[in-house]
């Protein structure tokens, strides 16, 4: 008769491990959860806003860079063409130098002095001033041209040199910033691509409510300011145009680009950017606006559009917007600017 061993009871070292595993799973899970929880539909909207928000910051700044970087351009042309110039020059000058040491030589040999010259560094012979009684006065002459001709080229390399390095360092300025803002943008996609069909879907009516804006409000019966009338009239032209980083017309806008192309139909040649606009006319408060005048806003003047009239702002918002008008009590005005 076989015996029959009663099973062994399962070991209470394991159980308790299990148990404890478990437990931890169940907590670290319970924390996970509560540590970061799926945002709003409004919180997403806010974070997206703030990041639209600091995306213009860094494309003002860009637009700044890019204008820099056009101008240093044109004054490195200028001076390299100026550098190109005075070496033809000097070897002009040189060679009617040795036209004159081969006369001498011809006629029974060549000044030392003119020798040791045509041998070495110019400035630092004609340092000794006694070796210059030993020339003609037109070797003199020659000598002092020659002298003056090379310091002016050796301080025109060293601007243009100057010039190649702030161009070098704004060039990297704008593509920190150009990276920035597309970063920027990307995050705020990243935020709301989280978004479910619903809330994308509200989001978006929210927005198609807010582009269609663009329909004449009451703008009032406020005479514009001049200028700005026509700056206005021709902003208006552009009402529902998408915003683009950088961009400055036809198709597409950001916020000073925009204001840049009213102006220019209107015959007035703006700054590039916000910050150096709020600078291209007179300042002025809120209650003295007039139609057409330009409107700044933020700390730092990084948006600016065209005063609309009763309250209202023209402008280009930010991305994912047009151009379109806009309660001026939405965003914190600083000051307006008169042209002309």
């Amino acid at each position: 008769m076989g015996s029959h061993r009663r099973p062994k009871p399962a070991s209470r070292t394991r159980v308790t491990v299990l148990s404890a595993t478990a437990a931890a799973v169940v907590a670290l899970t319970s924390q996970a959860a509560q540590a970061d929880p799926k945002p709003s539909k409004d919180e997403v909207k806010s974070k997206v806003d703030k990041l639209y928000d600091e995306a213009e910051q860094a494309t003002e700044a860009a637009n700044g860079a890019k204008e820099k970087q056009a101008a240093l351009e044109k004054e490195i042309g200028q001076i390299q063409d100026k550098v190109a110039r005075g070496q033809q020059e000097l070897n002009t000058l040189r060679s009617g130098l040795g036209s004159m040491a081969s006369a001498q030589y011809r006629s029974g040999g060549i000044d030392p002095s003119l020798a040791l010259f045509l041998s070495s560094n110019p400035d630092d012979f004609l340092d000794k001033a006694s070796s210059l009684d030993q020339l003609s006065a037109n070797q003199t002459e020659a000598l002092q041209k020659i002298q003056g001709k090379q310091r002016t080229l050796a301080q025109e390399r060293k601007e243009a040199e100057g010039k190649l390095k702030d161009l070098a360092d704004t060039r990297k300025v704008l593509d920190d910033k150009k990276k920035e803002v597309q970063g920027k943008l990307g995050d705020a996609q990243t935020l709301l691509n989280s978004l479910t069909a619903q809330e994308k879907a509200a989001l978006a009516a929210d927005d198609a409510r807010a582009n269609r804006s663009n329909e004449r409000p009451n703008l009032g019966d406020v005479p514009a300011s001049g200028v700005g009338g026509a700056a206005l009239a021709a902003a208006q032209t552009q009402l529902g145009k998408p915003y683009s980083y950088g961009a400055t017309g036809m198709a597409t806008f950001d916020c000073s680009g925009l204001t840049g192309y009213a102006y220019r139909q209107a015959g007035v040649s703006l700054p590039r950017t916000s910050q150096e606009q709020a600078n291209a006319g007179t300042r002025i408060g809120r209650g003295d606006l007039k139609p057409g005048d330009l409107v700044l806003f933020f700390g730092d003047l990084h948006h600016i559009g065209l005063y609309a009239g009763n309250g209202m702002v023209l402008h280009a918002p930010r991305t994912g917007t047009v151009v379109r008008y806009e309660s001026m009590d939405n965003m914190p005005f600083q000051f307006g600017v008169r042209i002309g």
